[in-house]
């Protein structure tokens, strides 16, 4: 496992499109994801303490942003031949197992991970309503730790903002966790 940090936000860049398989059986697309306030993609994966640590806080979160039109899609990148939890398979199962309220996609080429700058899993990235980037940050301050205690809901906090007026914080601190693992053929 590598630890790695995404860079910092760069404010207003465009959310790429894509057209990715969900674990329900359905091809999901930007439009199809996004919010009337926004959209939150989270790069994610299944074998990655990391993301294993904040899967109930992920779905929390990304059911209250709902209520605040806020949409949020997860996509897996990495490699399930090296990777094997990483499968197709088990994120059918991981998404049920957690009760994600929000579509789990494959990025089998791993284009779409490419196209956002993706470098980590859990990476958020967080849009306004115009598809604009506006957070680049953390979930909280738990990094592994799964009952790490009281942690500020600095991603919840930031995407909140994001739908009321459009602007994420200027302070964000960047997510922490395991490298995408890249096919030796496509790095």
């Amino acid at each position: 496992m590598v630890r790695t940090n995404p860079p910092v936000c760069d404010f207003g860049v465009p959310a790429p499109d894509f057209s990715l398989p969900g674990t329900d059986g359905r091809i999901w697309t930007l439009e199809d994801c996004k919010g009337r306030n926004g959209l939150l993609v989270m790069f994610i994966c299944n074998h990655c303490p990391y993301v294993k640590a904040i899967n109930d806080k992920l779905v929390r979160d990304t059911a209250e942003l709902k209520s605040l039109g806020v949409g949020s899609v997860a996509i897996m990148s990495n490699d399930p031949v090296e990777y094997p939890e990483d499968s197709f398979d088990n994120m059918k199962r991981v998404a049920v197992d957690h009760g994600y309220p929000f579509p789990y996609l494959w990025d089998e080429s791993q284009a779409v991970a490419k196209a956002f700058g993706a470098v980590c899993t859990p990476d958020f990235f967080g849009y306004n309503a115009r598809l604009e980037l506006q957070y680049r940050g953390r979930l909280d301050a738990s990094g592994r730790d799964p009952n790490p205690g009281p942690a500020e809901r600095e991603l919840f906090q930031a995407m909140r903002r994001v739908a009321e007026s459009g602007a994420g914080p200027k302070d964000q601190t960047p997510s922490i966790g395991c490298s995408i693992k890249w096919r030796s053929n496509s790095a």
